[in-house]
């Protein structure tokens, strides 16, 4: 159904309101924000006044941008724009030319300590910033600019965030990250947020967004300036391999037996388990993502993930285990892996009888239970069920 009424107030708007309430669900939720909080959004979104944008790319891939363009909800890029004030950007607006940059000295100027900043890609240093210029200006000097107008700023992507692939070794370009050049003193300190990945995930980029929209600050942060709701996890403690790993089931080649049944990637270098991204939560685009594709987790939302070895060796022993949950109760790791999607993380929380549990499973009368579970990690999803009760 189209709405033609504006659910935010600002002009026609083809976003039904059902789906911006949905929106607004999925993003309190990946936010983790507390019971009601979705209606709170839902509400500030729609009342709100627009925050200008500028959005700056610099040595990238531009899949930053390509990530937020293709985000699952099929009106998410329209409802941003009706959020922010996208008043420039490197990509979208290549062909204005120089009508572009006067738009975005405007924007500095007019809204000086207002704007917030997207990043995307990282800095080049050396070579006197002959590595990357835009406008005849170089990265590092428009980068200084546009923090001296901006109330904050993102850094967008595993190359914004920590130098990402320009950065790795050798390093010929001096690449460095928003917030080591802040560190450096090479920029103006601002209030800055980490989003990294190969590229992020996009409702994390859009959670963000509507976040500051909606509550005029940044969400919580991690030690390493990264959403603490969205990175708080390792990929590997929500995988849906999850249970292989811990029944030591593992596959040793892409084609064999172990791959074709979808066990634990770790011995094929998975870095899963030293990873924080909610991706084996949310999942790209609501589809789908590496590792339940078949390929183990590059670990590209960690700083410096293209130095650390061969992407297909194993990781140590030891540091795999030292980033698995904490729990050694299988029964535990069962429902993380399987149960929590659709029901609540809190075990204790599920009202079936738990002795109900294995005929419910193996009925073939819901839909949402197309996974296996072998009768050792049934006896352990059912020991845990009733040890929560």
């Amino acid at each position: 159904m189209v709405c033609r009424s504006s659910v935010t107030n600002r002009g026609t708007c083809r976003i039904s309101r059902r789906a911006f309430l949905k929106q607004c669900a999925l993003w309190a939720s990946l936010l983790a924000l507390p019971p009601g909080g979705a209606p709170i959004l839902a509400r500030a979104l729609a009342s709100g006044p627009r925050l200008p944008m500028v959005w700056l790319s610099f040595q990238e891939c531009t899949g930053c941008t390509e990530s937020l363009m293709r985000a699952s909800a099929p009106d998410i890029v329209q409802l941003l724009f009706e959020m922010l004030s996208l008043d420039y950007h490197h990509t979208l607006q290549a062909v204005a030319g120089d009508a572009a940059e006067v738009a975005r000295k405007a924007t500095l100027r007019e809204y000086a300590g207002r704007v917030l900043l997207v990043v995307e890609g990282s800095v080049p240093t050396a070579l006197g910033g002959a590595c990357c210029t835009i406008a005849g200006e170089d990265a590092l000097s428009l980068l200084r600019q546009c923090l001296d107008a901006s109330e904050a700023v993102i850094a967008l992507g595993s190359c914004a965030a920590f130098g990402g692939l320009p950065g790795a070794a050798p390093n010929p370009t001096g690449a460095l990250g928003v917030g080591e050049l802040m560190s450096q003193g090479r920029v103006p300190q601002r209030p800055l947020v980490n989003l990294p990945g190969c590229p992020p995930i996009p409702d994390a980029i859009a959670a963000v967004l509507a976040y500051r929209v909606a509550f005029g600050r940044l969400p919580e942060l991690d030690e390493r300036l990264r959403p603490h709701a969205i990175y708080a996890e390792t990929v590997h403690e929500r995988c849906s391999r999850r249970g292989h790993f811990e029944a030591g089931r593992y596959a040793r080649t892409f084609d064999d037996e172990g791959a074709r049944a979808g066990w634990c990637l770790l011995e094929l270098g998975c870095k899963g388990p030293v990873t924080r991204n909610a991706c084996s939560t949310w999942r790209w685009n609501g589809v789908g993502n590496p590792v339940e594709s078949g390929h183990p987790c590059l670990g590209c939302a960690e700083p410096g993930f293209w130095d650390r070895g061969g992407f297909y060796v194993p990781l140590a022993k030891a540091a795999a285990q030292a980033g698995t949950a904490e729990s050694d109760n299988a029964g535990a790791a069962v429902y993380d892996s399987r149960c929590v999607y659709c029901h609540s993380a809190d075990a204790g929380a599920l009202r079936t009888d738990p002795d109900q549990v294995p005929t419910l499973l193996r009925s073939g009368n819901i839909s949402a239970h197309r996974f296996e579970l072998d009768d050792t990690e049934m006896r352990a999803l059912v020991d845990y069920l009733k040890e929560t009760r």
